[in-house]
C-alpha cells in the first residue's frame, strides 16, 4: 500500500473529512471525520500501515470543544495577548482564541498532518495562526496564555506536563486546561472556571455527552 506523504497529506485530509462545526462551538468550522467517512472507523492497525498517525485531529474533542466555549465566551482571556494553543490537534482553540482577539497565536503539535490540517481550518475561518511542529514541552517562548486541551489521558504524558505548566505560570503565564475527566488530571492546583456538558461522538468517547471542565492552574 503506498504510504502517505506530506505532499499528499491535503487531499487526503479533503477526502476523509467534510467541513462542519462541532456542536458546542457552532463559531467555528473545521474539516472532521464523522459516521460518513472511512476514517471513522478505520483501526490504529490500518493507519499506520498507509503512514498515517492516529488522526487526533479529524476529530472535536470534548476538552478542546470546553476551552474553545470558554474563550470565546470570555475573549478577555486571550485578547491583546501572545497565545500557545498546546497539542492543537484540529486547531479548534486556536481558532476561537484567533476570533476571540489574540495578538499572536501559536497552534503547536507535533503531528506533521496537523500543519495542514490547521491550515485548512484556519483558511475556513479566515484567521490566522502560526504552527510549531516540534515538542515545546519545557520551552518558553514568552507565552502569556497557554491553552491546552485532553492532554491528562496519558500518565507520562501529564507527568511531564505538569513541571512546565507550573514553571510557565510561575513566571506569569495563564494555563487553562480544558479537561472531560481523563484520568491523569492533578487532583490539586487547578480552580475551576466553568462547566459545560459537551456533545461527543460514542465512537470515540464512552457516552454521548461528556462534562466538561474548563479549570486554571492556580
Amino acid at each position: 500500500m503506498t504510504k502517505l506523504t506530506p505532499k499528499s497529506a491535503k487531499k487526503f485530509i479533503l477526502d476523509n473529512t467534510a467541513l462542519m462545526a462541532p456542536p458546542h462551538v457552532p463559531e467555528v468550522f473545521l474539516h472532521l471525520a464523522d459516521e460518513a467517512h472511512d476514517l471513522w472507523l478505520r483501526t490504529e492497525e490500518e493507519l499506520a500501515e498507509i503512514g498515517l498517525p492516529p488522526p487526533f485531529w479529524a476529530f472535536a474533542w470534548a476538552g478542546g470543544q470546553g476551552l474553545a466555549r470558554y474563550v470565546l465566551d470570555n475573549p478577555g482571556t486571550v485578547r491583546g495577548k501572545r497565545v500557545l494553543d498546546f497539542a492543537s490537534g484540529s486547531g479548534l482553540v486556536a481558532i476561537a482564541a484567533a476570533k476571540a482577539g489574540a495578538a499572536e497565536m501559536t497552534a503547536a503539535d507535533i503531528d506533521p498532518f496537523c500543519e495542514t490540517a490547521i491550515a485548512l481550518n484556519l483558511e475556513a475561518n479566515a484567521v490566522e495562526a502560526q504552527f510549531l511542529g516540534t515538542n515545546c514541552v519545557g520551552s518558553d517562548d514568552g507565552w502569556d496564555v497557554v491553552l491546552a486541551g485532553d492532554v491528562f489521558y496519558d500518565k507520562a504524558f501529564a507527568d511531564s506536563l505538569l513541571p512546565w505548566f507550573k514553571s510557565l505560570n510561575a513566571r506569569g503565564a495563564d494555563i487553562l486546561v480544558g479537561d472531560p475527566g481523563r484520568a491523569y488530571l492533578p487532583r490539586i492546583g487547578l480552580e475551576s472556571l466553568a462547566v459545560y456538558q459537551v456533545p461527543v461522538t460514542r465512537v470515540l468517547e464512552d457516552a454521548e455527552v461528556k462534562r466538561t471542565t474548563v479549570w486554571r492552574l492556580a
